[in-house]
C-alpha cells in the first residue's frame, strides 16, 4: 500500500513538473529571426493540422548572369528568364549573385526556389510601370486588377523564396506610393458590381490609382516556403499570401517601421489561406504584425474562403500596432489558429480582436497560450466597432438588426500571459447585438495601469491570474455570464471596484478573488 501511494505521488510530482515546463515562457532572445533552427520540428495544435514539409526541389541551379554593367539598369528581364527556363525545364533553383541590383516585378513559377543568398540586395523600383501588366490580386480584401507583389505568383505550386538576402522596397516618395488608392475609403467608394477581373487599376485609369503592391504575394498557390529573407520599407503590406494551402513562413524580418513608420506596414497578413505555419519571424512595423485576414465585408462574402489552420510560433513581434493581430477583414471567418511560444515587445496591442459590422464573418476556435508581453497598450483587446472616419455610423455603440454583415469573434482560449508594462489588461469593445462570446483567459501574471473594460461580451471566464494595476477599476458595460475566479488582485488602495452599467449586465460570479471586487 504504502508503496502504491509513493509511486502515485511521484506520479503527480513529475506529471506537475511536466506541467510547469510546458508552461514556462521564452524570453525575447530565444525567438524570432535570429533563432530559426534548420529543421521544420513537429506542428502541434489543438485542432488537426497536418505536418507541413520543407519543399523540395530538382538539382538543377541556374545562377543568373550579371555583369557590373547590370547594376545601372534593372535586372528583372534576366532573372525573369532564369526562372523561365527552370521551369521549363521541370524545376530547380534560381540563384541571384552577390552584390546590390535594382529589380521590378519578379514572378515565381511552379518548382522554382528563387534563392537570394546573404550578401545580396534587391532594391524594387519606384516606377508603376514597372509593375505592370496587371495581374489578378486582393489588396486590403478586395480582389481586383494592379501591379499585385513585388514578387508575386498566381496559381503556382512547389514554390520557394530562400537565402538571407535583403529586399529593399522603393523610396518613400516614389511614385508607386503616390499612386496608392485611398484604403480608408474603399467601403465608401467602391463599386462592387464590377467583376474582379474588370476592376483595373493601372495607373492610367481611375485618375492614376493603383492597389499597392505586397512585398511578397502569392495568390492561389499551393507548397509555398519564405525564408531566411530580410524585408525593409514595404510600399504595402509584406507577406501576404492569398487563397494558399500548406504555407510555411520561418526565419524572416521585416522592418517597415522605422524611420519610416509605413502605415498599413503590416508584417505578415495571411488572407484566406489553409495549413500555415509561421515560425521564428521577427516583424517591426508601422502597423500589425502578424495579422490574420478573410476578406471584406460584401466582396469578402462573395468569396467566402476562411483563414483556418494556422499555427504562429517562436515569433518575435517588436514595435507594431497589434502583435498577432484577426481582422479586420474578417468576412470569410478565421478558424482553428494556434499561437504559442512568442514574445511582444513594444507593441500597441499585444493580442488583438478586429473586425467591423460591415466586414462580416469574423472569428472562432483561437487559441493563444505561452507568450510574454512587454511594453504593450491593450495586453488582449476587442475593438469590434472601429472607428467612425471608416464605417461612419456603424461604430456607434447601438443595438442593430444583426444581417450578414454583422461579424462574430467566439470560441477564444488566452493562457500561460507574462504581461509586464501594460496600460489595460484586458479591453473589449464588443458590439451590442454581436458581443463577444465563450472567452476563457487563464493562468496570467500581468502589470498594468488599468485592469479591465468589459463593454459587451457574454460568456466570460478569468481564472487563476494575479493581476497588478495601478487603477482600481473594472468596468462592465452589458456584460453578462462573467466569472472571475482564484484571481489575485494587487492595486494602489488594495480594493478592486466594480463600475457596472446596462440592462444586459447580469449573471456575473466572483469566487476566490483577493480582494473580492465591491460595487462603486
Amino acid at each position: 500500500m504504502k508503496k502504491s501511494i509513493l509511486i502515485c505521488l511521484l506520479a503527480a510530482s513529475l506529471f506537475e513538473c511536466l506541467q510547469t515546463s510546458a508552461q514556462s515562457l521564452l524570453t525575447r532572445e530565444q525567438v524570432g529571426a535570429a533563432c530559426m533552427p534548420q529543421q521544420i520540428a513537429p506542428i502541434e495544435a489543438p485542432f488537426d493540422m497536418p505536418q507541413l514539409r520543407r519543399n523540395v526541389f530538382p538539382d538543377l541551379t541556374v545562377t543568373v548572369k550579371l555583369k557590373k554593367a547590370d547594376k545601372k539598369g534593372l535586372i528583372t528581364p534576366k532573372v525573369q528568364a532564369a526562372i523561365d527556363e527552370v521551369n521549363a525545364k521541370g524545376g530547380g533553383t534560381v540563384v541571384i549573385p552577390q552584390g546590390e541590383w535594382n529589380t521590378g516585378r519578379i514572378i515565381l513559377k511552379s518548382n522554382v526556389n528563387l534563392n537570394i543568398p546573404e550578401g545580396v540586395t534587391l532594391n524594387f523600383s519606384e516606377r508603376v510601370e514597372d509593375y505592370l501588366p496587371v495581374v489578378f490580386t486582393r489588396s486590403a480584401g478586395i480582389e481586383g486588377m494592379s501591379t499585385g507583389a513585388l514578387i508575386y505568383a498566381f496559381e503556382q505550386d512547389n514554390i520557394a523564396i530562400t537565402g538571407g538576402g535583403l529586399l529593399v522596397g522603393p523610396p518613400m516618395d516614389a511614385p508607386l506610393r503616390k499612386a496608392s488608392v485611398n484604403y480608408g475609403n474603399y467601403d465608401k467608394d467602391f463599386d462592387y458590381s464590377v467583376p474582379p477581373t474588370q476592376r483595373f487599376y493601372d495607373g492610367v485609369d481611375r485618375d492614376g490609382k493603383i492597389f499597392a503592391p505586397t512585398f511578397i504575394g502569392p495568390v492561389r498557390c499551393t507548397n509555398v516556403l519564405i525564408e531566411g529573407v530580410s524585408l525593409l520599407r514595404s510600399p504595402f503590406w509584406n507577406v501576404v499570401p492569398t487563397y494558399c494551402e500548406n504555407v510555411i513562413i520561418r526565419g524572416i524580418n521585416v522592418e517597415s517601421e522605422t524611420p519610416w513608420h509605413i502605415d498599413c506596414g503590416d508584417g505578415m497578413d495571411i488572407e484566406s489561406c489553409k495549413n500555415i505555419l509561421i515560425e521564428y519571424c521577427t516583424v517591426n512595423t508601422g502597423d500589425d504584425g502578424f495579422t490574420i485576414k478573410s476578406g471584406r465585408g460584401e466582396d469578402g462574402l462573395r468569396v467566402n474562403k476562411p483563414t483556418e489552420n494556422l499555427v504562429i510560433r517562436y515569433c518575435l513581434a517588436k514595435k507594431c500596432h497589434g502583435g498577432v493581430t484577426c481582422g479586420s477583414e474578417t468576412a470569410g471567418m478565421i478558424r482553428d489558429v494556434y499561437v504559442h511560444d512568442c514574445v511582444f515587445d513594444g507593441s500597441s496591442v499585444g493580442i488583438r480582436f478586429k473586425t467591423r459590422r460591415p466586414r462580416g464573418g469574423g472569428g472562432e476556435n483561437l487559441y493563444y497560450e505561452r507568450i510574454t508581453m512587454n511594453n504593450v497598450g491593450s495586453a488582449i483587446r476587442f475593438d469590434m466597432l472601429g472607428s467612425a472616419i471608416y464605417v461612419g455610423n456603424a461604430s456607434q455603440r447601438v443595438a442593430m438588426r444583426r444581417d450578414q454583415f454583422t461579424p462574430v469573434y467566439r470560441n477564444i482560449t488566452i493562457s500561460d500571459l507574462d504581461i509586464s508594462n501594460a496600460n489595460y489588461f484586458l479591453n473589449v469593445t464588443g458590439i451590442p447585438e454581436s458581443p463577444a462570446m465563450n472567452v476563457r483567459i487563464q493562468r496570467v501574471k500581468s502589470s498594468s495601469k488599468r485592469l479591465m473594460a468589459l463593454h459587451d461580451i457574454n460568456n466570460l471566464v478569468v481564472h487563476d491570474c494575479q493581476l497588478t494595476s495601478d487603477e482600481n477599476i473594472i468596468d462592465i458595460l452589458d456584460g453578462r455570464n462573467i466569472t472571475f475566479s482564484n484571481l489575485r488582485f494587487t492595486t494602489t488602495d488594495g480594493t478592486v471596484k466594480l463600475k457596472t452599467d446596462g440592462s444586459l449586465t447580469e449573471n456575473n460570479r466572483f469566487v476566490d478573488c483577493s480582494p473580492m471586487p465591491v460595487e462603486m
